[in-house]
């Protein structure tokens, strides 16, 4: 049977992840060394071990398509191609180096000008979010909005949104795991403005947008993929019904701090 490209996506992703486990646990029964090596260590080790494995299955599978890959050169080859892997194999190295779960592998798929597919592994809970197969967000429960933030380095735009909508803040690792929280259901929306790139986002937004969630720059414009300059700073991912109110508390808060 053939898979298809969000299939062989959550495949890819998944066996990454097992690498990035596997890896680990051999790192951490190395006592006699343990006390030597830090944890730095390990996340190199991590990068250049899933980037292995991803770059080797998509050779294997789709010798003729292009990659971007936040562990790999860049190459202009890619804006020529008709289809491009977009690839980060793993988003959240510091949470992966100290054991923790909220890490991810990320695996999207762009073409014709579109994010197509895309998967998201988070290995440390065995589970795999893909954009054929992801439910669509159900009805939100009683309670407070619930805002994903970076457990170590919020974004100055964190501040003004929670405020405006009220909301708990949900610490939590990586960009991926925070996405696909929002897509889970486990929190309302997730904002970032600051620092990202399109490898950090693709794969979590083409499972976003499956799921039935609103996905877009802080400005409310669309996030463009396979762009020439890979750097894509910031984003917008929320309940439809959210979006309106969010993306005026961000232009809001943009103009007080005078942002442009």
């Amino acid at each position: 049977m053939t898979l298809t490209d969000a299939a062989n996506a959550a495949e890819m992703a998944r066996e990454a992840g097992q690498v990035l486990l596997d890896l680990r646990r051999a790192f951490d029964e190395d006592a006699a060394l343990a006390d030597d090596r830090p944890g730095r260590e390990l996340g190199h080790r991590g990068d250049a071990a899933a980037q292995a494995r991803l770059a080797q299955l998509l050779a294997e599978r789709f010798p003729a398509d292009a990659v971007l890959s936040e562990e790999a050169s860049d190459s202009e080859a890619r804006q020529r191609a008709e289809r491009v892997w977009i690839i980060d194999p793993l988003d959240g190295t510091r949470e992966y180096s100290e054991g923790r779960d909220d890490w991810a592998v990320h695996v999207a798929l762009w073409a014709g000008g579109e994010l197509v597919a895309g998967a998201v592994a988070i290995p440390g809970e065995d589970l795999v979010l893909d954009s054929d197969s992801v439910p669509h967000v159900g009805e939100r429960g009683d309670g407070p909005l619930r805002l994903a933030v970076s457990r170590s380095r919020p974004p100055w735009i964190t501040e003004p949104v929670r405020a405006g909508l009220d909301a708990e803040l949900v610490p939590m690792g990586s960009a991926g795991v925070k996405i696909a929280a929002v897509a889970r259901g486990q929190v309302d929306a997730y904002v970032h403005a600051g620092g990202q790139f399109q490898w950090d986002s693709a794969a979590p937004v083409a499972v976003a947008r499956a799921a039935g969630l609103h996905a877009s720059r802080i400005d409310g414009s669309p996030l463009v993929y396979n762009a020439f300059d890979p750097y894509l700073p910031d984003l917008v991912v929320c309940r439809r019904e959210l979006a309106p109110r969010t993306l005026d508390l961000i232009a809001q808060a943009r103009t007080s701090e005078g942002v442009s």
